[in-house]
């Protein structure tokens, strides 16, 4: 018994005895208790106690309690046809089950699909939108061009226009406003 004496101890030695006194006290006196193992599936003859095993399925055709096929995801049809099968609760055929199963899981897929349509969409919408200065600009600079050419066309039609009058004697001198007046 070399940890009861009085020379010097490493940590190691320590560590092992607290370990062992660890285990020793995690392991208790008295027995295990295991649960009975559930009865065979062909004991039950009523659906509302065959179907709360999940082992078990109820056939509505045979009226019998039988071992849920576990090599199967679906049950053949040779041992109980898909809207006579019962598993987990009587009032919900297998039938119903697989597609309430299917149109929810559609229904999840289309919306995450959705979901991450829309972020992808909105993400490149505000690229988009973090760049309108360019487009902006691009925008401002053709609509002062295009004033900028009708008020060109506006001074050249006005001037046309005035030498028009002038040739033919309609307008009138702002030299002597009352030039109007001599010709009559």
């Amino acid at each position: 018994m070399s940890f009861f004496t009085t020379e010097r101890q490493t940590p190691t030695k320590w560590v092992l005895c607290g370990a062992v006194v660890l285990c020793l006290s995690f392991v208790s006196l008295g027995e295990c208790q295991t649960t009975p193992p559930p009865p065979p599936c062909s004991n039950f003859k009523k659906c509302d106690t065959c179907v709360p095993n999940a082992k078990c399925l109820w056939c509505f055709t045979t009226n019998n309690c039988t071992e849920y096929p576990v090599s199967w995801l679906l049950p053949p049809a040779s041992m109980c046809p898909l809207a006579q099968a019962r598993w987990g609760v009587c009032w919900l055929n297998f039938e119903a089950l697989i597609i309430t199963l299917a149109v929810v899981g559609g229904i999840i897929i289309i919306s995450i699909a959705a979901c991450c349509c829309c972020c992808c969409c909105s993400s490149s919408c505000k690229k988009r939108r973090s760049r309108p200065d360019g487009d902006d600009e691009i925008f401002v600079r053709r609509r002062e061009e295009i004033k900028q050419r009708a008020e060109e066309r506006n001074v050249e039609r006005k001037a046309r226009h005035d030498q028009i009058r002038k040739k033919y004697g309609l307008m009138t001198d702002s030299d002597h406003p009352y030039s109007k007046f001599e010709n009559e």
